[in-house]
């Protein structure tokens, strides 16, 4: 997608050669377009699959999530991080290491809100290694639902979560796949 290449061009910071920063314009500040045209395209991937439900993490994939959701005409849920006095029953639970944070969450999503008759679309804004994708999986089955694929905003390639799902039978669908983060700069799988 090229729209979103040339916003990590512009305003894409790399921190290290792991750590790319995008908060201007996908996981602090929120460029309303530009989510427009992520939803649009993971929906035209992912149309005609029988999806419905999408699944995300909180915060960084609602807005990816929503504009999806809004596309395919369907209800987008979030795994919350498992701290709140009103999430406390009938919950499906998992972990999930964050690499950026450098620490482990729980995360829930209500029985209510997922069961059995879903297909889920996942959509997060990044896939590094894998274990975010791997939780939201882990809930889903929780529920005895199925996975229709993953739709990642930005891919770090140069890491193992890609080979990781598609080892394990996932549909990995990516809208900008980094292949280096070498020397400050940013270069994409073309």
């Amino acid at each position: 997608m090229e729209a979103l290449k040339q916003k990590i061009r512009e305003e894409g910071i790399v921190l290290s050669d792991q750590v790319l920063k995008v908060d201007a314009f996908l996981n602090h500040q929120i460029y309303p377009k530009l989510m427009q045209q992520v939803g649009h395209e993971f929906a035209e991937r992912f149309r005609g699959q029988g999806i419905t439900k999408i699944v995300t993490i909180e915060a960084s994939g609602i807005a990816p999530a929503v504009m999806a959701g809004l596309e395919l005409g369907v209800p987008v849920i979030f795994a919350r991080k498992y701290q709140s006095l009103t999430l406390k029953e009938n919950l499906y639970i998992s972990k999930v290491f964050s690499f950026t944070k450098q620490s482990e969450s729980t995360i829930a999503i209500s029985a209510k809100h997922l069961t059995a008759a879903d297909h889920v679309l996942v959509i997060d804004d990044f896939l590094a290694n894998g274990h975010a994708a791997k939780a939201l999986i882990d809930l889903i089955g929780q529920a005895g639902a199925s996975v229709a694929g993953m739709g990642i905003v930005i891919e770090k390639s140069f890491q193992e979560g890609r080979g990781l799902l598609e080892s394990e039978g996932y549909r990995v669908e990516s809208l900008a796949r980094v292949s280096s983060l070498a020397n400050g700069q940013v270069t994409f799988v073309e």
